[in-house]
């Protein structure tokens, strides 16, 4: 029966594991709602910014301000957004693999490049691969708020303000449903004007107090928002992920319960079935 007891210790085994990840699935989905609600109410205002400040770049002159400044693409910094926890299927393979496809892209193109990681994942994939980081950030996942976006977007405005980048990236997991996140890598700076005149409303801005004073209120707040719809967008994608990863382990491992069941009962019974051809042989042998 010793090759019952350990098909017995690995159904225990298994049943130990099904019970974790059915509680992860469990909090992943309490913790979805609440992550789904805020990353949908950051939506509208941040698309809103994207429309007016379009229309605005379209409109004012560049020496406005420094953010709205093309210097060309030849120094790019990616913002690459991942998760501090795994466990949560493709989420980060996903990221990492359209980051470093663009990483090499630009780099064929002859641009310069630096690397900003959200998330312990993203930070210790790209270590063990010998890239350069230039600032990481960890330790935000599950306890997000608009500081956070404050902290991050300061760097990158610095750094363009200084005129040590020329273009910004920001790539993250766009949240569709908690089955499919789709991987986004979009520019945040410089801010660009519509691609097409149907996008340019009509008329003009009238400032007040003026367009220097409301370009430095606005544009900053505009980055700061922009980072922070990514990070609510990674929250939300990074749950959902977790959860259906957690339904497909927990599904598995009722399939694999019911696949060393039948092994067992298999075993037990060829055991049994042994047992009884040896006392009907020995009672057979006294006769």
């Amino acid at each position: 029966m010793a090759g019952s007891r350990d098909i017995l210790r690995r159904i225990r085994s298994v049943k130990n594991t099904q019970q974790i990840t059915k509680a992860m699935k469990a909090v992943s989905a309490s913790k979805l709602k609440k992550a789904q609600a805020a990353m949908l109410a950051a939506r509208p205002y941040a698309n809103m910014l994207v429309s007016v400040l379009g229309n605005l770049a379209a409109r004012a002159p560049r020496e406005y301000h420094p953010l709205l400044a093309h210097r060309g693409c030849r120094r790019i910094e990616f913002l690459v957004i991942t998760s501090d926890r795994g466990l949560c299927g493709a989420f980060n393979t996903n990221i990492m693999k359209r980051a470093v496809a663009l990483y090499h892209e630009k780099k064929i193109d002859g641009c310069d490049l630096t690397l900003n990681i959200v998330g312990r994942k993203g930070r210790d994939y790209l270590t063990r691969r010998d890239y350069s980081i230039r600032k990481d950030w960890t330790g935000i996942s599950g306890h997000l708020n608009y500081s956070h976006a404050q902290t991050i977007a300061s760097e990158i405005i610095e750094n363009y303000i200084n005129a040590e980048v020329d273009e910004v990236y920001v790539i993250y997991n766009e949240f569709k449903t908690a089955l499919s996140q789709t991987v986004i890598a979009e520019k945040i700076l410089p801010i660009e004007p519509p691609k097409t005149e149907v996008e340019i409303s009509s008329g003009d801005y009238i400032y007040e107090p003026g367009p220097e004073a409301v370009l430095d209120t606005l544009l900053p707040k505009h980055v700061e928002f922009q980072v922070y719809r990514a990070l609510r967008e990674s929250e939300a994608s990074e749950l959902g992920a977790r959860m259906t990863a957690m339904d497909a382990a927990s599904n598995n491992a009722k399939e694999m319960i019911g696949k060393l069941t039948l092994k067992y009962n298999k075993a037990r019974q060829a055991a049994i079935t042994k047992e009884l051809m040896e006392i009907i042989g020995g009672a057979e042998a006294l006769k």
